[in-house]
């Protein structure tokens, strides 16, 4: 077994602290996991607007929201309009294919003054074809267990199952802890997994991890030397596990693909109005339509 601790790219984005983890150049993806933002906690003053993301494209990918303080309205070229609120998951399939795509667009509604969420992508696997969907889970299973607040946003783990839609084999929980303790996680056969802490401080075989790290385990299943977890009381972790897709994740701005050329596509597509993406009526709205910015030379030639 390995373990790599990733440290999060931080960024101001419209005053809301954002803590980059997913992807680095030390670390691509998680299983399917290829893209993980841990916005806020923030707090906006009374004369903000909050968060305003304007329209914007996706292809061969799920946005996965797990919303921990605030409210967000989502709303899509489906049709879909769908506010979340915490201890609930959003989750958006762009569906799979040059020809396919989905664009939608993000606001805190008036009147809400905080936001802290995980902001994930789950690249789909693109020997199936998969249509563009929306769906939002209001309700997720939730238990305590040995000091360990659970609540389980996809996958199976302990002997409970989520609801959410899956295209390959994942699972997300989010654990809090009570009381200062050693832990274990339970481990799927093929799954690499990442421990996101939010909030507090773990331990791992030892190092020690703060918000905004990122430990990644790999070759669990075959580990022949023991992984010790310790978390402090009051911390607060997301667990990430997966296995891994049988083709290449290429990711620039919104768009995930298995090739720089259709990366390239999906640039011009959206770039020149291509019905594949649909769209959304932005009139009398703050927000606008983002242009793609073009793919570097330098991945044309990797």
């Amino acid at each position: 077994m390995s373990v790599d601790k990733i440290l999060a790219k931080t960024k101001d984005v419209g005053g809301i602290p954002v803590a980059r983890l997913l992807p680095q150049p030390a670390r691509r993806t998680i299983g399917a996991w290829c893209f993980l933002d841990h916005a806020g906690p923030a707090e906006f003053e009374e004369d903000s607007v909050g968060m305003q993301v304007g329209l914007h494209p996706h292809i061969n990918l799920q946005t996965f929201t797990w919303m921990l303080k605030g409210e967000v309205w989502h709303q899509d070229s489906l049709g879909s309009r769908q506010l979340i609120r915490p201890k609930q998951v959003n989750l958006m399939t762009a569906g799979t294919g040059d020809k396919g795509g989905i664009s939608h667009t993000e606001q805190t509604p008036e009147g809400i003054h905080d936001l802290h969420a995980v902001q994930l992508w789950i690249a789909l696997p693109m020997n199936q074809e998969i249509a563009p969907n929306f769906e939002h889970y209001p309700e997720l299973p939730e238990w305590q267990q040995d000091g360990v607040n659970y609540i389980l946003t996809t996958g199976s783990y302990l002997g409970r199952t989520a609801p959410t839609t899956q295209f390959s084999r994942l699972v997300g929980v989010d654990m809090q802890f009570s009381q200062s303790q050693p832990f274990e996680i339970e481990v799927q056969e093929g799954f690499e997994y990442g421990l996101l802490v939010l909030k507090g401080k773990i331990r791992v075989n030892g190092s020690e991890y703060n918000a905004d790290e990122l430990a990644v385990l790999s070759d669990c299943e075959n580990a022949t030397d023991k992984l010790e977890l310790f978390a402090e009381a009051g911390a607060h972790l997301m667990l990430l596990g997966g296995e891994p897709l049988p083709h290449p994740t290429v990711i620039w701005w919104n768009f995930v693909a298995d090739s720089v050329e259709h990366l390239e596509k999906a640039v011009e597509d959206w770039n020149n109005g291509h019905e594949r993406f649909g769209s959304i009526d932005l009139e009398g709205t703050p927000l606008t339509r983002l242009p793609s910015p073009r793919v570097p030379s330098k991945m044309k030639r990797t």
